[in-house]
């Protein structure tokens, strides 16, 4: 019997479509991976195991099977994004457990392509922090599971790291998918603002939240970034030669970027080199206020989601970020930041093709009782470890990361791709030079 487990969501739907594999059959496999493994790696809330294996049966019967991009593969979804007849817990006790009447727009339009919603994935409370733990479950990194997946997407990186899922779908508003995605050596983008619907909480955080896709290869992106868009996202061609920034300093001051990851951007510099691309080292014009702005931003989207919750059922951590984020609302919903933001960059871009960094400052935190800390704890352990992902989710210009490199213990390192807003598909083309370039290992070795 042919393994589906650990093959592209491109391989497993091609293979459906051509009646090579039932969508049961590969459900199935991956249904009993995720018996077998996440009681180490905490990806799932929910699992759906009878309703998963109903629904690929359903899917088998349709007319249309043949025109389905992701016919029969697995998908995870983050829980706080609506599955019908499943509740939406968004990692807390203070959500109502009652079953959602409706898919989320982005699940629908996954559905609708062929895939099969196997589980929802464990996510922070209220989506808030870069760790991924809390009341409902932990989820780890699956190439070092003394370490978090990171967040907020973190159960939906885990699972498809572990080869759980092949695809998983997330939302990133201050660096959410692509936090875990460098952790856990994943492909991901988070597109710039209106392409993919939002519909994120109480509010999308001011607009700064996208759904997006986690994957293992660039290709996979595209097909699901695609399908969520609802339009073709340009494929494979070569990107001409782009001129590409390449800066490995924090953009938060004070925090200190270490050598794996300044290595693996100057790099994965080289490699683009190589093919043709000129690159050289500029520093984008960060302001020195920019970290007051994303605390101010990261705060009140907070507190947003937090309003018609009885904070008696939240943990300590998000009390105390609801209650900061108070104090900044009026600031945030009146103010001119993100603006601000955008007009100091711009030039910048208009310099310069694409902007390449290090995903991440250093290597995730230990996988711990995060939720059970003080916030001050928690914020610090945050910014020092993912003070590179927030700049983009003000401005709400397209960002990605692309695996690159190993950490000491032979975890992956990551790196981060950011263009001008309309620039996803260059990116993804970018990104996939990079992936012939300098492959990468796609899933955790756990067997």
């Amino acid at each position: 019997m042919t393994n589906w487990v650990g093959r592209t969501a491109v391989e497993i739907a091609a293979a459906v479509r051509a009646k090579e594999v039932t969508p049961r059959e590969v459900v199935a496999e991956h249904l009993a991976r995720i018996e077998r493994l996440d009681g180490r790696i905490g990806a799932f809330r929910v699992v759906r195991a009878a309703a998963a294996l109903a629904e690929a049966d359903e899917l088998a019967a349709h007319a249309d099977l043949a025109e389905l991009p992701l016919a029969g593969v697995p998908l995870a979804v983050k829980d706080n994004l609506a599955v019908r007849g499943e509740s939406t817990r968004v990692g807390s006790a203070a959500t109502p457990d009652v079953p959602a009447e409706a898919d989320h727009v982005t699940v629908a339009r996954l559905r609708a392509a062929g895939a099969v919603v196997v589980g929802l994935t464990n996510v922070p409370e209220l989506c808030v922090f870069g760790t991924t733990e809390g009341v409902h479950g932990t989820a780890r990194n699956p190439w070092d599971t003394s370490r978090t997946a990171g967040g907020s997407s973190g159960g939906s990186a885990a699972a498809v790291a572990a080869g759980m899922t092949p695809i998983a779908l997330g939302n990133d508003g201050m660096g959410s998918l692509r936090i875990p995605a460098a952790n856990c050596g994943l492909v991901t983008i988070k597109p710039g603002h209106g392409v993919v619907p939002a519909g994120i909480g109480e509010g999308d955080w001011f607009g700064m939240s996208e759904n997006g896709p986690l994957t293992t290869t660039v290709e996979d992106a595209r097909l699901m970034l695609s399908v969520l868009a609802g339009a073709e996202i340009a494929g494979p061609a070569e990107p001409g030669a782009l001129k590409v920034a390449v800066s490995v300093r924090s953009p938060l001051a004070g925090v200190a970027v270490s050598k794996p990851y300044t290595e693996a951007a100057r790099e994965a510099a080289g490699v683009l080199v190589r093919a043709g691309h000129h690159v050289e080292r500029a520093e984008p014009p960060y302001p020195l206020s920019l970290g007051v702005t994303s605390l101010a931003h990261w705060t009140a989207g907070t507190a947003v989601d937090a309003e018609s919750l009885d904070a008696r059922l939240l943990t300590r951590r998000t009390r105390v970020h609801a209650a900061v984020g108070r104090r900044f609302l009026s600031g945030v919903r009146g103010g001119s930041a993100r603006e601000e933001l955008r007009r100091r960059l711009e030039p910048f871009f208009a310099q310069y093709d694409v902007l390449l960094t290090p995903a991440l400052a250093r290597r995730p935190p230990k996988s711990a009782p995060w939720h059970e800390r003080g916030w001050l704890r928690n914020i610090a352990a945050n910014t020092n470890y993912s003070p590179l992902t927030p700049p983009w989710n003000l401005t709400g210009w397209p960002a990605m990361t692309v695996p690159f490199g190993t950490l000491p213990s032979d975890a992956p390192t990551a790196v981060q791709l950011v263009g001008r807003p309309g620039t996803e598909a260059e990116l993804l083309r970018l990104a996939a030079q990079m992936e012939t370039l300098r492959p990468w290992r796609r899933t955790a070795p756990l067997d």
